[in-house]
């Protein structure tokens, strides 16, 4: 992350995501396939890598095999409908500054977590009162013997992160479509170098 001014002089946290270029791989129609989408590729991939019938989709785009495929709908009315196969889109045709984003990606995986870093529990608090090691356990989760099980739901240790996770309605602070850059405002889920999907 960095941080940039805004004109009034606040300082607002940003992420730096390089967003293409993209190749339209994919034009879905009514007709065709019973809805309308615009499919889009990016990332280079190997062409040893890339599966016969993938090689074939790529070329017919007339476009080297790409690591991502994503639908979107919708986006052809972004361009009047002119949405051609193996068109390149470029960044700024797209987003421009002060437009405001969805971002969608894998969050980081944390591995197997107890409650209180996973569910946000308090612990036990004090360690007085004979509280030896306890202070990060669940405590009484309610069963006795009726229903004589654990309830659904119920919130307890487990493997954490690695989940599709949506920030809503972040700020485009600035665009620099020749280095295909956007600077937006606050974080995004995943780690560094992972790949997240932009949503105007």
């Amino acid at each position: 992350m960095t941080s940039v001014y805004r004109a009034d002089g606040r300082n607002v946290a940003c992420t730096l995501i390089e967003a293409g270029p993209c190749v339209v791989t994919q034009v879905k129609s009514v007709e065709t396939d019973g809805y309308s989408a615009v499919q889009l590729g990016y990332g280079e991939r190997k062409e040893k890598n890339t599966p016969n019938a993938m090689k074939g989709h790529f070329k017919k785009a007339q476009t080297t095999p790409k690591k991502e495929l994503v639908e979107f709908r919708g986006f052809a009315e972004e361009f009047e409908g002119e949405v051609q196969l193996g068109q390149e889109i470029k960044l700024g045709d797209v987003f421009s500054e002060g437009d405001f984003l969805d971002v969608i990606g894998t969050s980081k995986g944390k591995g197997f977590q107890g409650v209180v870093k996973r569910h946000g529990f308090g612990g036990v608090g004090q360690q007085t009162h004979g509280q030896h090691n306890r202070n990060r356990a669940p405590g009484s989760i309610g069963g006795a013997s009726y229903p004589a099980r654990v309830f659904k739901g119920m919130r307890m240790a487990g493997r954490t992160g690695g989940d599709r996770v949506t920030v809503i309605n972040l700020e485009v602070m600035k665009v620099v479509p020749e280095k295909n850059l956007i600077l937006v405002s606050g974080s995004i889920p995943g780690a560094k170098n992972s790949t997240v999907i932009l949503e105007k």
